[in-house]
């Protein structure tokens, strides 16, 4: 029997338990333990992919926890710890010659062959304790080391114009690596399901709607809910690949204008511009001026907006619950305090129950946001999208 799972594959460590830094970019209160005290005591996630598991310090936080019992290791891949269980995952950044650079997710089923990656990682570049590194090697070398220690890789944030695989590197997914070992794309925050399957070569691809955190917060801003017999590295791998009725059965993302880079901007300014607007921006002359997703993909779509090959699952424009107006640190944990989980908030509880707690205005924009309903103004540059407007919502008597 199948069960669906919410799953968020794309989860950064800031730094390890000793503090030493992993994700320069990230806060240092994501080490390992606290990411999985977070998705599973406060989340509700799940399946989760800590995608910096390459790294040494990482792993002995890892040993650690299953020496003492704490964690275990599934029998089909995976790390189980209370109600979640972690996938382990590195993100890596590959130049191809006379091209930009991208980043790529790498999934391996247990820390044995993270750890025998990690081994060749370290020869191919300058510090392995650190995440998204530059390695020194062609994406058909890294394609077939993965294959061979029996994981997946998965291109990140696909068409954001900082190191995504369309956004910076190439038009064509076959000019710099092998489309058939590639099952699933991850959309990024700027870019949903309608966008994207614009694109013909996508067309049998996964689409993976991830939160890319790099916060504590950020876990589960972005996920997607998957049919499985069981949470295992194995089952996660078969509903990637779509094989025995296993699937994605939704994507939860942002509504794209949300997301940093959905719209083409100024840097310095940020004054959203015209499609096609390059060179210095004509609003305040900076030098920088960063294409949008939206653009990068209307410039690559050869194919219809709505035409959606028959294994595509829904696209819930979600909005994540600290995206609306009211809902701050306080507000957060008196949804947790009350309902248990962000999951449980976002899917579970009715909007009476949710009012008896934080009054009826609130609930009102959670319930509105469930369904993509609040107004957003778009994003762009570097910068998140905003909500602007929630008329309609009852307000609190």
């Amino acid at each position: 029997m199948l069960h669906s799972y919410f799953c968020d594959m794309h989860i950064h460590i800031g730094g390890t338990r000793s503090g030493k830094p992993v994700k320069i970019t990230a806060s240092r209160h994501m080490t390992l333990t606290k990411i999985l005290e977070e998705a599973s005591e406060k989340k509700g996630m799940d399946v989760i992919g800590i995608i910096d598991s390459h790294s040494p310090e990482v792993q002995e936080e890892l040993l650690d926890l299953l020496e003492r019992g704490t964690a275990s290791e599934h029998k089909d891949g995976g790390i189980v710890y209370k109600e979640t269980v972690l996938l382990l995952g590195c993100e890596v950044e590959i130049k191809e010659e006379g091209r930009g650079e991208a980043h790529f997710l790498v999934y391996l089923p247990r820390l044995k062959e993270m750890q025998e990656f990690t081994r060749w990682l370290s020869v191919r570049c300058k510090n392995v304790h650190l995440s998204s590194q530059r390695i020194h090697a062609k994406l058909t070398d890294l394609q077939s080391c993965v294959k061979d220690l029996g994981g997946l890789v998965v291109p990140a944030h696909i068409f954001t114009p900082h190191k995504g695989l369309y956004g910076s590197c190439t038009d064509a997914m076959a000019d710099v690596l092998d489309p058939t070992l590639i099952y699933a794309v991850e959309l990024g925050l700027s870019a949903n399901t309608e966008m994207a399957d614009t694109l013909s070569e996508l067309q049998d691809k996964t689409f993976l709607t991830n939160s890319d955190a790099h916060s504590l917060g950020k876990i589960g801003r972005e996920y997607q809910a998957m049919m499985m017999a069981e949470r295992s590295f194995a089952e996660w791998e078969k509903a990637i690949r779509r094989i025995d009725g296993r699937h994605v059965s939704i994507n939860y993302g942002l509504h794209p204008e949300l997301g940093k880079y959905h719209q083409t901007a100024c840097q310095g300014c940020q004054s959203q511009l015209p499609a096609d607007a390059a060179g210095r921006c004509p609003e305040c002359g900076h030098k920088r001026v960063v294409r949008g997703v939206a653009a990068r993909i209307e410039q690559l779509a050869d194919r219809m907006t709505g035409q959606h090959p028959a294994h595509r699952p829904p696209y819930v424009e979600q909005i994540p619950l600290d995206f609306i107006p009211g809902v701050g640190p306080k507000m957060l944990e008196k949804l947790y305090q009350s309902f248990g989980t962000q999951m449980n908030v976002l899917h579970r509880v009715s909007e009476q129950e949710l009012a008896a707690v934080i009054g009826e205005k609130i609930a009102g924009l959670i319930v509105h946001a469930r369904a993509g309903k609040l107004q957003v103004q778009a994003g762009g540059a570097g910068t998140y999208g905003k909500i602007v407007k929630t008329q309609g919502v009852q307000k609190q008597s």
